[in-house]
């Protein structure tokens, strides 16, 4: 395992805690919004598992947790035995994800090696392939939302609203479809300049607000992020 990227510090990253962020390279998506294409490719930093351990260990005290993103995290096979180690030194874990990994989702998560998970919807069901680049695999997908929503984990929905991609009625369909969430959030989508393709856009503010009020029937906890 090489980690491909470190923040040190965030306190957004991790609702509720102090946190370092950790980037693995690699996806099995290839959603045109992306804003890291960087760490899809696999190219990158490449940091060496014991400097990171290293690190950790100086910010005992300091830090409350790791959110460990990609990429794809669940991608990485030795992923279990990584946030084992995190766990074992005292910080919490959560982990983004694209819910297309069903088992191992299940995995870390039942295994106690997961505080929280954060689950991108990439769009509605009707316009998966679209926003993920490529034919997604919707069981796993729908299998990682039902397994959420039964409170297995603390957890959070959410959404990149990419204009051009994800489109208006794309989102209370997303919304129905995970009725009952306890937290979904819609973001601002934002052109990094490392996207991995093109034809997506921001919406304005006024647009963003009216898409939230859109799911509000479903998910009346909805909110805007990064806008």
């Amino acid at each position: 395992m090489i980690i491909s990227g470190l923040q040190k510090l965030t306190l957004l990253d991790f609702p509720g805690r102090t946190a370092c962020t950790v980037f693995f390279s690699g996806c099995n998506f290839r959603c045109p919004f992306c804003h890291n294409a960087s760490l899809v490719h696999g190219s990158g930093d490449q940091i060496e598992l014991e400097d990171f351990f290293t690190f950790l260990r100086g910010r005992k005290g300091i830090l409350d947790g790791v959110a460990v993103t990609g990429g794809e995290p669940l991608l990485q096979p030795q992923l279990p035995v990584f946030l084992e180690r995190i766990r074992e030194m005292g910080f919490q874990v959560k982990l983004d994800t694209n819910g297309s990994f069903f088992d191992r989702l299940q995995e870390v998560v039942a295994a106690g090696l997961v505080d929280y998970v954060a689950m991108d919807i990439k769009s509605s069901r009707e316009g998966y392939a679209q926003a993920a680049g490529c034919k997604a695999d919707m069981d796993s997908i729908c299998k990682s939302v039902a397994y959420l929503l039964e409170g297995h984990v603390e957890y959070e929905f959410r959404t990149t609203a990419a204009k051009g991609i994800v489109n208006p009625q794309d989102f209370p369909r997303i919304a129905k479809w995970i009725q009952g969430a306890k937290r979904y959030f819609i973001q601002g989508f934002v052109d990094s300049g490392d996207l991995l393709g093109t034809g997506a856009s921001a919406y304005s503010k006024e647009e963003m607000e009216a898409l939230r009020k859109s799911v509000l029937p479903y998910v009346p906890s909805a909110a805007l992020r990064g806008v």
